[in-house]
Protein backbone atom coordinates (compact mmCIF):
# COMPACT_ATOMS: atom_id res chain seq x y z
CA UNK A 1 0.00 0.00 0.00
CA UNK A 2 3.23 2.23 0.47
CA UNK A 3 3.08 5.25 2.33
CA UNK A 4 0.83 6.01 4.52
CA UNK A 5 -2.03 8.10 3.47
CA UNK A 6 -3.44 11.67 5.55
CA UNK A 7 -6.35 10.63 6.74
CA UNK A 8 -5.61 7.19 7.43
CA UNK A 9 -2.23 7.92 9.13
CA UNK A 10 -4.63 10.62 12.05
CA UNK A 11 -7.21 7.75 12.29
CA UNK A 12 -4.31 5.25 13.61
CA UNK A 13 -3.12 7.65 15.50
CA UNK A 14 -5.90 9.26 17.29
CA UNK A 15 -7.57 5.03 17.91
CA UNK A 16 -3.83 4.35 19.23
CA UNK A 17 -4.22 7.23 21.40
CA UNK A 18 -7.44 6.40 22.76
CA UNK A 19 -6.53 2.73 23.27
CA UNK A 20 -3.37 3.65 25.29
CA UNK A 21 -5.40 5.74 27.77
CA UNK A 22 -7.42 2.89 28.17
CA UNK A 23 -5.11 1.31 29.35
CA UNK A 24 -3.85 4.12 31.92
CA UNK A 25 -7.67 5.03 32.99
CA UNK A 26 -9.91 1.46 32.21
CA UNK A 27 -13.36 1.58 33.39
CA UNK A 28 -13.49 5.66 33.19
CA UNK A 29 -12.46 5.56 29.61
CA UNK A 30 -15.08 3.19 28.77
CA UNK A 31 -18.01 4.76 30.78
CA UNK A 32 -17.24 7.92 28.77
CA UNK A 33 -16.71 6.99 25.48
CA UNK A 34 -17.97 3.60 24.83
CA UNK A 35 -21.42 3.71 23.16
CA UNK A 36 -23.93 3.24 25.67
CA UNK A 37 -28.00 2.45 25.37
CA UNK A 38 -29.74 5.80 25.59
CA UNK A 39 -32.04 4.10 28.38
CA UNK A 40 -28.77 3.74 30.86
CA UNK A 41 -27.32 6.04 32.60
CA UNK A 42 -24.05 6.28 31.67
CA UNK A 43 -25.35 7.21 28.05
CA UNK A 44 -24.02 10.59 26.41
CA UNK A 45 -24.65 12.29 23.29
CA UNK A 46 -20.90 12.16 22.05
CA UNK A 47 -20.77 8.64 22.38
CA UNK A 48 -21.97 8.05 18.72
CA UNK A 49 -18.84 9.28 17.67
CA UNK A 50 -16.29 8.34 20.46
CA UNK A 51 -17.19 4.83 20.36
CA UNK A 52 -15.26 4.46 16.80
CA UNK A 53 -11.86 5.15 18.61
CA UNK A 54 -12.28 2.60 21.41
CA UNK A 55 -12.10 -1.02 21.38
CA UNK A 56 -11.71 -4.01 23.86
CA UNK A 57 -8.06 -5.59 23.70
CA UNK A 58 -4.80 -5.54 21.61
CA UNK A 59 -6.60 -7.84 18.63
CA UNK A 60 -9.42 -6.14 18.22
CA UNK A 61 -7.66 -2.58 17.55
CA UNK A 62 -4.97 -4.53 15.50
CA UNK A 63 -7.97 -5.85 13.43
CA UNK A 64 -9.86 -2.90 13.01
CA UNK A 65 -6.68 -0.38 12.04
CA UNK A 66 -5.13 -3.31 9.70
CA UNK A 67 -8.60 -3.19 7.81
CA UNK A 68 -8.13 0.30 7.82
CA UNK A 69 -5.01 0.54 6.77
CA UNK A 70 -5.17 -1.88 3.80
CA UNK A 71 -8.56 -1.15 2.47
CA UNK A 72 -9.23 2.67 3.35
CA UNK A 73 -5.68 3.54 1.99
CA UNK A 74 -6.52 2.80 -1.94
CA UNK A 75 -10.10 4.70 -0.85
CA UNK A 76 -8.58 7.76 -0.08
CA UNK A 77 -5.83 7.90 -2.62
CA UNK A 78 -8.89 7.47 -5.30
CA UNK A 79 -11.02 10.04 -3.46
CA UNK A 80 -8.76 12.42 -1.55
CA UNK A 81 -8.67 13.29 1.95
CA UNK A 82 -12.05 15.05 2.43
CA UNK A 83 -14.43 12.61 1.15
CA UNK A 84 -12.81 9.76 2.58
CA UNK A 85 -13.29 11.33 5.74
CA UNK A 86 -16.75 12.06 5.23
CA UNK A 87 -17.57 8.67 4.34
CA UNK A 88 -15.84 7.07 6.84
CA UNK A 89 -17.57 8.78 9.88
CA UNK A 90 -21.11 8.49 7.80
CA UNK A 91 -20.37 4.74 8.04
CA UNK A 92 -19.38 4.80 11.72
CA UNK A 93 -22.24 6.83 12.63
CA UNK A 94 -24.75 5.06 10.59
CA UNK A 95 -23.13 1.89 12.29
CA UNK A 96 -24.32 3.36 15.90
CA UNK A 97 -27.50 4.52 15.05
CA UNK A 98 -28.71 0.79 13.86
CA UNK A 99 -26.80 -0.72 16.33
CA UNK A 100 -28.80 1.34 18.64
CA UNK A 101 -32.08 0.40 16.67
CA UNK A 102 -31.84 -2.82 16.84
CA UNK A 103 -30.89 -3.05 20.85
CA UNK A 104 -34.03 -1.11 21.18
CA UNK A 105 -35.89 -3.87 19.82
CA UNK A 106 -34.47 -6.50 22.02
CA UNK A 107 -34.51 -4.58 25.14
CA UNK A 108 -38.09 -3.75 24.16
CA UNK A 109 -39.16 -7.14 23.51
CA UNK A 110 -37.27 -8.49 26.91
CA UNK A 111 -39.12 -5.77 28.55
CA UNK A 112 -42.53 -6.67 27.21
CA UNK A 113 -42.00 -10.44 27.58
CA UNK A 114 -41.65 -9.82 31.75
CA UNK A 115 -44.70 -7.42 32.23
CA UNK A 116 -46.65 -9.82 30.07
CA UNK A 117 -45.92 -12.68 33.55
CA UNK A 118 -47.17 -9.92 35.47
CA UNK A 119 -43.61 -8.14 36.70
CA UNK A 120 -44.45 -3.99 36.99
CA UNK A 121 -42.74 -2.37 34.83
CA UNK A 122 -41.56 0.30 37.17
CA UNK A 123 -39.97 -2.25 38.86
CA UNK A 124 -38.05 -3.67 35.78
CA UNK A 125 -36.81 -0.55 35.49
CA UNK A 126 -35.52 -0.05 38.59
CA UNK A 127 -33.55 -2.67 39.33
CA UNK A 128 -31.52 -2.14 35.61
CA UNK A 129 -31.06 1.03 36.28
CA UNK A 130 -29.06 0.05 39.43
CA UNK A 131 -27.02 -2.24 37.45
CA UNK A 132 -28.65 -5.49 38.93
CA UNK A 133 -31.16 -7.75 37.68
CA UNK A 134 -33.45 -10.60 39.30
CA UNK A 135 -33.09 -14.64 39.43
CA UNK A 136 -36.35 -14.66 39.22
CA UNK A 137 -36.89 -12.98 35.31
CA UNK A 138 -35.01 -16.23 33.93
CA UNK A 139 -38.00 -18.53 35.91
CA UNK A 140 -40.54 -16.04 34.41
CA UNK A 141 -39.88 -15.95 30.66
CA UNK A 142 -36.98 -17.63 28.64
CA UNK A 143 -33.19 -17.28 29.23
CA UNK A 144 -32.49 -15.48 25.65
CA UNK A 145 -35.13 -12.89 25.99
CA UNK A 146 -33.65 -11.98 29.34
CA UNK A 147 -30.10 -12.03 28.02
CA UNK A 148 -30.96 -9.89 24.98
CA UNK A 149 -32.90 -7.56 27.20
CA UNK A 150 -30.01 -7.21 29.44
CA UNK A 151 -27.11 -6.67 27.06
CA UNK A 152 -29.27 -4.30 25.40
CA UNK A 153 -28.89 -2.31 28.59
CA UNK A 154 -26.32 -2.63 29.66
CA UNK A 155 -23.50 -3.87 27.46
CA UNK A 156 -21.34 -0.73 25.47
CA UNK A 157 -20.36 -0.95 22.25
CA UNK A 158 -16.52 -0.22 21.04
CA UNK A 159 -14.78 -0.25 17.96
CA UNK A 160 -14.41 1.21 14.47
CA UNK A 161 -15.90 -2.07 12.94
CA UNK A 162 -18.89 -0.20 11.79
CA UNK A 163 -17.27 2.27 10.01
CA UNK A 164 -14.93 -0.37 8.75
CA UNK A 165 -17.43 -2.37 7.22
CA UNK A 166 -18.38 0.76 5.30
CA UNK A 167 -14.87 1.06 4.01
CA UNK A 168 -14.96 -2.42 3.22
CA UNK A 169 -18.20 -2.42 0.89
CA UNK A 170 -16.86 0.92 -0.42
CA UNK A 171 -13.77 -1.56 -1.52
CA UNK A 172 -15.66 -4.21 -3.17
CA UNK A 173 -17.40 -1.08 -5.61
CA UNK A 174 -13.93 0.42 -6.27
CA UNK A 175 -11.92 -3.37 -7.25
CA UNK A 176 -14.19 -5.99 -7.24
CA UNK A 177 -11.75 -7.86 -8.67
CA UNK A 178 -9.33 -7.75 -5.76
CA UNK A 179 -8.34 -10.95 -4.61
CA UNK A 180 -8.45 -11.13 -0.70
CA UNK A 181 -8.10 -14.33 1.68
CA UNK A 182 -9.92 -15.26 5.13
CA UNK A 183 -7.85 -15.99 7.95
CA UNK A 184 -10.06 -19.24 8.32
CA UNK A 185 -10.04 -20.07 4.50
CA UNK A 186 -6.82 -19.30 2.79
CA UNK A 187 -7.99 -19.29 -0.46
CA UNK A 188 -7.55 -16.05 -2.42
CA UNK A 189 -11.56 -14.85 -2.92
CA UNK A 190 -12.29 -11.37 -5.07
CA UNK A 191 -13.51 -8.88 -3.07
CA UNK A 192 -17.38 -9.16 -5.10
CA UNK A 193 -17.46 -12.16 -3.37
CA UNK A 194 -15.47 -11.49 0.15
CA UNK A 195 -17.42 -8.71 1.12
CA UNK A 196 -20.90 -9.97 0.77
CA UNK A 197 -19.66 -13.25 2.64
CA UNK A 198 -18.37 -11.96 5.94
CA UNK A 199 -21.70 -9.38 5.60
CA UNK A 200 -23.73 -12.41 5.47
CA UNK A 201 -22.13 -14.04 8.31
CA UNK A 202 -23.35 -11.07 10.43
CA UNK A 203 -26.56 -11.00 9.15
CA UNK A 204 -26.93 -14.80 10.42
CA UNK A 205 -25.57 -14.07 13.84
CA UNK A 206 -27.45 -10.82 14.45
CA UNK A 207 -30.94 -12.22 13.01
CA UNK A 208 -30.87 -15.65 15.16
CA UNK A 209 -29.31 -13.22 18.17
CA UNK A 210 -26.35 -15.40 18.57
CA UNK A 211 -24.50 -14.26 21.26
CA UNK A 212 -21.08 -14.01 19.96
CA UNK A 213 -19.82 -10.88 21.90
CA UNK A 214 -19.20 -9.05 18.62
CA UNK A 215 -22.36 -6.11 17.83
CA UNK A 216 -23.05 -7.38 14.35
CA UNK A 217 -25.54 -4.98 13.95
CA UNK A 218 -23.14 -2.11 13.59
CA UNK A 219 -21.10 -3.92 10.90
CA UNK A 220 -24.65 -4.34 9.20
CA UNK A 221 -25.25 -1.17 9.79
CA UNK A 222 -21.86 0.23 8.80
CA UNK A 223 -22.01 -1.85 5.73
CA UNK A 224 -25.51 -0.83 4.66
CA UNK A 225 -24.78 3.10 4.98
CA UNK A 226 -21.62 2.36 3.19
CA UNK A 227 -23.63 0.20 0.24
CA UNK A 228 -26.45 3.37 -0.13
CA UNK A 229 -23.64 5.96 -0.28
CA UNK A 230 -21.50 4.08 -2.74
CA UNK A 231 -24.74 3.39 -5.10
CA UNK A 232 -25.79 6.81 -4.47
CA UNK A 233 -22.39 8.28 -5.80
CA UNK A 234 -22.01 5.58 -8.23
CA UNK A 235 -25.54 6.86 -10.06
CA UNK A 236 -24.81 10.11 -10.14
CA UNK A 237 -21.76 9.58 -11.93
CA UNK A 238 -23.46 7.81 -14.46
CA UNK A 239 -25.96 10.73 -14.58
CA UNK A 240 -22.99 13.02 -15.31
CA UNK A 241 -21.56 11.23 -17.65
CA UNK A 242 -25.42 10.66 -19.99
CA UNK A 243 -24.71 11.38 -23.51
CA UNK A 244 -28.69 12.45 -23.83
CA UNK A 245 -28.71 15.32 -21.12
Amino acid sequence: MGRLTEAIKHLLIINVLFFLATLLYGDQMYQWFSLFFPENPNFRWWQTLSHMFMHGNFMHILFNMYALWAFGTPLERAWGRNKFLFFYFSAGIGAALIHTGANYFFFNQGLEALVSTGIPKAQILDIIADGKFSPDWYQATSKSSVDSFLSAYSTPAVGASGAVYGVLVAFAFMFPQAELMLIFLPVPIKAKYFVPLIIAGDLFFGFTNTNTGIAHFAHIGGALIGFIMMWYWKKNQFNKNRWDQ
